[in-house]
């Protein structure tokens, strides 16, 4: 499905939102929404970048969870794994078979948390807004914005240490 001198990468997190993922990975381009079934989504990790836990997919069969599928030039692969923390052991890189729309099945890349868990493991506000409009943005089923919608974050909405503009990402509650 990639172009050639090109990767699939599944985005479950702040990399849903294509402002976000385009700060370190400009040649992101969208592909498709993915299924990625027999994982959940989870958070651990307190995230200095976004004052609370950040995202990770955990292995859960039965379960499932949405996101987008970028495909991004091979140049930017160390781009993505720097800004997944793969070099100071938080993420680790790992292969995913991912169900697109029309119900084929494609290999991505993808990230999972390797830190031990946390005992606050809420994300934080500012960093689900961001979550929530990039699923938004790319039309992720309605069913799993509302589930995203409920996840409990930890009521943090100050500064964070990402080039975004985050006044425009604040969704109305």
């Amino acid at each position: 499905m990639a172009r050639q001198n090109c990767f699939l990468y599944f985005a479950y997190g702040s990399n849903l939102l294509t402002e976000r993922i385009h700060i370190n990975n400009p040649s992101a381009k969208k592909v498709n929404i993915g299924k990625l079934k027999d994982f959940r989504l989870d958070f651990n990790y307190f995230s200095q970048r976004w004052q609370g836990s950040a995202a990770t997919i955990v292995e859960d069969p039965g379960n499932h969870l949405y996101g987008v599928l970028w495909e991004i030039a091979n140049e930017d692969m160390a781009n993505l794994d720097m800004q997944e923390g793969v070099h100071q052991g938080i993420y680790k890189a790992l292969e995913v078979d991912v169900e697109v729309l029309n119900g084929e099945m494609v290999r991505a890349r993808s990230y999972q948390i390797i830190r031990p868990l946390e005992d606050d493991r809420r994300p934080s506000s500012v960093y689900m807004n961001v979550i929530l409009n990039g699923a938004k943005e790319n039309g992720l089923p309605e069913e799993y914005i509302k589930f995203l919608e409920n996840i409990e974050h930890n009521g943090y909405d100050g500064k964070v240490d990402v080039n975004l503009d985050l006044k425009k990402h604040v969704n109305a509650e």
